[in-house]
């Protein structure tokens, strides 16, 4: 159902329709004409009162209808001085109030004013608004770059990124409208000199030849009403193009124009004095004394008044900062504040800086925004904001990365060199600095500039720094998915399903299963590195196996049978085939017969000497295998997977366990080892 404004502004495009088809009274010209001047005047006023070009973003469009509906007045006016030798009395009095009596002093005033309009006015507004507009487009990589930096750093969050953005996609067509629209006021203002030159001519020819008048007496009307009619549709449209010029050299301010004015051109009072000065001065030429005196006086008093209340405003103005410095101070030393805690923080030692500061070619900021946007898809879970300070309790080259206040990783990075990672060759001559690579442990070497080609040659991996932090933050932060996801993260997540799959959702939760129970499901599968990025499939699961259970660890089991095909693909070659260590018979009955089901859950009671035996047999295995270069991965029956997982993870807390379901049935598994009892 159309609202009454909406229906205003059909009806306001409708009468543009009628005004250049049909003849109109004069009456009605009148009226519409006092309507264009009106909008005009509330056009510019409310140019002038904004405080950024997007309040006022509607003006493109704005400038459009308003031409149309000026060039239709044109039209209008025209065929009624023409055909009547009248248009109205508000054309009337404004063509006699400007001649004058003088028909030519008229129509030089109206030329100037034509002349003003189209060579300063509106040819410097569409200059402007192409200028703006090129520069917006070429600035917006760079605003993009500072927003993701701000949002990295922790300046700003994710909803304040977003209309950060959307301003600026706003702001690009903003200024790429007002360019298109500054065109048609150029072409409304030559439109306006060739009506005008139509009406004399034409107006002449009319008067003599079809009304009888004499050349003097056609002069002297149709001058009278051309120029009449040219003011009122020129001066609205100089109001307007004087409004588009405000707009596109606007800069972004908390004041609007007249503030700005004011405040910025009366900022310095003393300069008042001078320029009285030299207008006083003035008087001693054959200038008027006493108009240079008065005007002096005014200048001189204008200084005086402003200087005055100026030191007060300082002490005024000392005291509210003082204030303000107060109640800052009192804001920081919250208690609220004091036991915040970021998710994840990135902090190095002095040494790093060059790493994060882009002046200095860093762009480890940007890094980051792409390792969570990585990270987003390979998991199926946001990544909190990373946030990235300095610790000069640090060494200079070393840095650390936090989880929740927590340390989890942390390494040093020698900037000047590159890490060659080494080929596993028993002879390693190359020269370097021994250390380790912080992500998978590797051994591996600091080495100049000047020995990389060499390295490189030698079958060595070679990385920069920036790409061996980057690597190893990503790795810790897919380590440490789960302890990231916490309910408030999870109901985001719950949220954004349910916009695509609402029935599915409502028969999840809240019941049978709460947002905490779903949080320890998805928190299980994280933790053994499993993407829950296929939510919809988990929570079909959910809601299969939610009503018969609500234990996190069977449903976590059920999920990851569901995600068969995705498990497959994660492990397998590319020939679909799996080289796996098995557990023998033995061992999953040993392991069956000593669960023990309680109704907090089921867990592992197995005695401390059939333990040993297990894991050492694990040991041997993966020992084994890590000399054939193959993956420690481990296969079991579904019934004991999540047992023999728990087992293991106090041992070897990479070794992967799955089992017979997860895996697709044409996958060709291969025996790479048995694990026995003994």
């Amino acid at each position: 159902m159309f609202k009454f404004k909406d229906i205003s502004v059909l009806l306001f495009v409708i009468i543009i329709m009628v005004m250049i088809i049909v003849p109109l009274p004069g009456w009605l010209l009148s009226i519409l004409i006092l309507i264009n001047i009106s909008m005009s005047l509330i056009i510019i006023l409310v140019a002038m009162n904004i405080t950024e070009p997007l309040q006022f973003s509607v003006l493109p469009s704005l400038l459009l209808v308003i031409t149309m509906f000026r060039l239709g007045l044109n039209v209008s006016t025209t065929r009624s001085i023409l055909a009547e030798a009248d248009a109205g009395s508000v054309v009337d009095t404004f063509g006699s109030f400007v001649i004058g009596g003088n028909p030519l002093v008229g129509f030089v005033v109206f030329a100037i004013l034509v002349i003003v309009q189209f060579l300063v006015i509106t040819k410097g507004s569409e200059r402007v608004s192409e200028v703006g507009a090129r520069f917006t487009l070429d600035a917006m990589p760079g605003k993009q770059m500072s927003i993701d930096a701000d949002l990295n750093a922790g300046l700003i969050n994710e909803q304040q990124a977003k209309e950060r953005r959307s301003k600026i996609e706003r702001e690009a067509d903003f200024y790429g409208a007002m360019d298109g629209a500054s065109k048609f006021i150029k072409g409304d203002a030559i439109a306006g000199i060739i009506i005008v030159l139509i009406n004399i001519i034409f107006g002449i020819i009319i008067g003599m030849l079809q009304m009888g008048m004499s050349i003097g007496e056609a002069l002297s009307t149709y001058m009278q009403l051309t120029v009449g009619d040219g003011i009122v549709t020129q001066l609205p449209a100089l109001l307007i193009s004087t409004a588009t010029g405000i707009i596109v050299t606007r800069a972004v301010s908390e004041e609007n124009l007249s503030s700005d004015v004011t405040s910025q051109l009366l900022q310095y009072p003393k300069l008042l004095y001078i320029a009285g000065g030299t207008i006083f001065l003035l008087g001693f030429t054959p200038i008027n004394f006493w108009l240079t005196s008065s005007i002096s006086g005014v200048l001189f008093a204008g200084g005086y008044l402003l200087s005055r209340p100026t030191q007060e405003l300082e002490v005024d103005q000392i005291e509210i900062e003082d204030e303000e410095a107060a109640r800052q101070i009192e804001s920081t030393e919250n208690v609220v504040d004091l036991i915040s805690m970021d998710p994840i923080e990135f902090e190095f030692g002095y040494s790093l800086i060059p790493l994060v500061d882009s002046s200095q070619g860093g762009d480890l900021m940007d890094r980051i925004v792409m390792i969570r946007r990585q990270l987003a898809i390979e998991l199926g879970v946001v990544i909190p904001v990373v946030r990235i300070r300095d610790n000069i309790q640090l060494a200079p080259n070393a840095y650390q990365l936090k989880i929740k206040g927590n340390e989890v990783a942390s390494g040093e990075l020698m900037l000047d060199h590159y890490l060659a990672m080494t080929p596993g060759m028993e002879e390693d001559d190359l020269y370097g600095i021994d250390t380790v690579e912080p992500a998978f442990g590797l051994p591996a070497k600091w080495i100049s500039e000047d020995v990389k080609d060499e390295a490189e040659l030698s079958g060595y991996t070679v990385v920069d720094p920036p790409s061996v932090v980057s690597t190893h933050i990503t790795e810790v932060i897919k380590k440490h998915a789960h302890l990231l996801l916490g309910r408030q993260e999870t109901k985001q997540l719950v949220d954004h399903l349910k916009e695509s799959y609402p029935i599915l959702v409502e028969e999840v939760t809240p019941d049978p299963l709460s947002i905490g129970d779903i949080q320890k499901v998805l928190a299980k599968l994280l933790r053994e590195q499993v993407s829950i990025r296929n939510l919809p499939v988990i929570f079909e699961t959910l809601a299969d196996f939610g009503k018969m259970t609500n234990d996190p660890e069977l449903l976590g089991e059920y999920a990851r049978q569901s995600l068969a095909s995705q498990i497959t693909k994660q492990y397998a070659d590319e020939s679909k085939s799996l080289r796996v260590i098995t557990v023998s018979g033995e061992v999953e009955q040993m392991i069956a017969d000593h669960v023990q089901q309680t109704e907090h859950g089921n867990y592992l009671a197995l005695d401390p000497e059939s333990q040993q035996r297990i894991i050492s047999s694990v040991s041997e295995k993966i020992e084994q295998a890590t000399l054939q270069s193959e993956n420690s991965i481990i296969l079991c029956s579904p019934t004991i997977r999540m047992y023999v997982k728990q087992l293991l993870d106090r041992f070897f807390p990479e070794v992967i366990v799955l089992s017979y379901n997860e895996l697709e049935p044409d996958l060709d598994v291969q025996s790479i080892g048995v694990v026995k009892a003994g």
